[in-house]
């Protein structure tokens, strides 16, 4: 029988588990901005910075693929709590690092933990939350992403010039202490726990459902959009600070412009929280993503900074939208039985694209391929994950989730 724990308010709910979110955003933003220096400290080829990216996502995809089948069977909390310790101490301990081998496996290790918590955490809210504030709360949720950017941004560009990345990899492993004060404050979702006394399929078996006639239509509309737009995030924000140096700019000047850029992150989960309730998901999903492909091309071709900066800060605006929507919508596709296994499953697909995307860029660089061809490859991608959405992807606003 599970213990019965008070239900806590949207917004204490929301900053429980939007602070394990933030956390996340600034292991993921510090590392774009750790890749520039470790490049110039180990004299890293473009290649092995590539690998750096996309062995995160490779233990990204294998975390959301074990860990949200996990949240089936031990519950939304357990799983979240396990994940934020096991990539705050792999933060630490790969801030002791003195080779590129033992830093890529603490990539790895922190990579499940980032790739596990953050599905687990938007079932977590979704199973929390009334249906008419469901999508709007869930993309508050993803807003914490912004925060943990901006500071990951603050960090670097205070920190790493003047006390090196190890510091600044300390600093990230400050989570782990707040993962132990959840276990004690956070209940696990009303609706997991009433299925708790139920009998419950395997793990197998409930990611054979996920692909069952009912559900398989939404499954592979969301394995598709989860490719393309982690793909297109990985392949261009984590190479974003070394883009700017590629284009002439100084690695203090790149963090900078970059910081700057990261600001708007944050209206654009505000806009796409407020439009998702009045409009839906999939106006949120196809505008956002239509909105960042146009910015990633110019992006990519722009060759002064004022065009940069501003194609930089509305990509920014636009794909962070998006990736509100998207951790919004695709809870809502499953019943509560296989939601974690459903959600984590769409999420390991994506982050197949995540070690594809840092890849290729580091292959087409040390090729001699310029980046306005690299950024429209991402832009090709990004036009892709809005068309699935736009002719397949069904309508969720407002539906009640199904037991």
């Amino acid at each position: 029988m599970a213990k019965k724990t008070k239900p806590l308010s949207n917004r204490k709910l929301l900053s429980i588990a939007g602070l394990g979110w933030m956390f996340d955003a600034l292991d993921v933003g510090m590392l774009s901005f750790i890749i520039v220096a470790l490049q110039k400290e180990w004299s890293l080829t473009t290649q092995q910075v590539g690998w750096i990216g996309s062995v995160n996502s490779i233990g990204m995809a294998i975390g959301a693929l074990v860990f949200g089948a996990m949240a089936d069977r031990v519950g939304r909390k357990n799983v979240f709590i396990i994940t934020l310790l096991l990539f705050s101490v792999g933060s630490g301990l790969s801030a002791l690092t003195t080779s590129l081998a033992l830093f890529l496996l603490l990539r790895f290790l922190i990579g499940m933990g980032l790739g596990g918590e953050l599905p687990v955490a938007s079932t977590l809210v979704s199973e929390s939350v009334s249906a008419d504030k469901r999508g709007r709360v869930v993309v508050l949720l993803e807003s914490f992403w912004a925060a943990g950017w901006l500071i990951a941004a603050l960090i670097s560009y205070f920190i790493i010039p003047v006390y090196g990345w190890r510091i600044a990899l300390l600093l990230s492993a400050i989570p782990a202490l707040y993962a132990l004060y959840l276990r004690l404050n956070l209940p696990d979702s009303p609706r997991y726990t009433a299925l708790e006394r139920k009998q419950r399929p395997s793990i197998l078996q409930n990611m054979k459902s996920v692909w069952a006639k009912e559900y398989a239509k939404q499954t592979l509309v969301l394995w598709v959009l989860w490719f393309c737009v982690v793909f297109s995030y990985y392949g261009m924000f984590l190479w974003l600070p070394s883009v700017m140096v590629m284009k002439g700019f100084s690695m203090i000047k790149s963090f900078e412009y970059v910081l700057i850029m990261t600001l708007a992150q944050l209206p654009g989960y505000f806009t796409a929280a407020w439009f998702i309730e009045k409009y839906g998901r999939k106006f949120v999903l196809v505008t956002y993503l239509i909105g960042t492909a146009v910015s990633a091309y110019f992006f990519g071709t722009a060759e002064e900074l004022p065009l940069l900066l501003t194609s930089g800060i509305l990509l920014s605006f636009f794909n962070l939208g998006a990736w509100g929507g998207l951790y919004a919508y695709t809870p809502e596709q499953y019943p509560t039985s296989i939601r974690g296994t459903g959600s984590g499953m769409a999420a390991a697909a994506g982050r197949v694209g995540g070690i594809l995307g840092p890849l290729l860029v580091g292959y087409l660089v040390a090729a001699g391929k310029d980046i306005s061809i690299i950024f429209t490859i991402f832009t090709i991608a990004i036009v892709v994950g809005a068309a699935v959405v736009l002719f397949f992807g069904k309508e969720t606003k407002n539906t009640v989730l199904k037991d």
